[in-house]
């Protein structure tokens, strides 16, 4: 059934910025862009349609599904690089290093730098921690300063642990 107080057809004027119809440009991401293309092309019909903020707030999940989740904690954590020698069996070692993100060193680019160098295994084994295979202890208290500026001497921490002796 057809509204007798429609006459069709219905013209519609679509938005330039959005490309909707204007009754609808309160829904796009572009708002400001619509203002001002219908203030621009339209000064007539700028004063009948209004364009407001609708909520931006998301929309919660009350029930089921992901849901909010818990907030992320963040750590703080003290600047210090920590090496440590740690004993694997059969008389292999590996060397733990940890605390290179807090300096805003990524990882996994120093596990790469590590591994090549040492021409070893190397992997990430936590958030922030490095597992070389083999005593490289000695070996980093160098290399670290000197690929990285922001970290010096002083940043560098030993945890000792005892390698296996053959």
């Amino acid at each position: 059934m057809a509204d007798p107080d429609v006459k069709y057809p219905v013209n519609v004027t679509y938005c330039g910025a959005c490309t909707m119809p204007l009754e609808y440009c309160e829904y796009s991401n572009c708002k400001d862009m619509c203002r001002e293309w219908l203030e621009q092309n339209l000064p007539d019909l700028a004063a009948t349609v209004t364009i407001d903020d609708v909520s931006d707030e998301k929309k919660h999940q009350k029930r089921g599904g992901k849901g909010t989740g818990k907030p992320k904690k963040t750590v703080t954590m003290a600047s210090k690089v920590t090496l440590q020698i740690s004993a694997r069996s059969k008389n292999k070692n590996v060397t733990l290093v940890k605390g290179l993100s807090t300096f805003g060193i990524d990882p996994k680019v120093a596990g790469k730098l590590f591994s090549s160098r040492f021409a070893c295994g190397c992997s990430v084994t936590g958030a922030d921690e490095i597992t070389i295979q083999g005593d490289f202890k000695d070996d980093l208290f160098d290399l670290i300063p000197q690929k990285w500026t922001q970290i010096t001497d002083d940043d560098i921490e030993d945890l000792g642990g005892e390698p296996n002796k053959r």
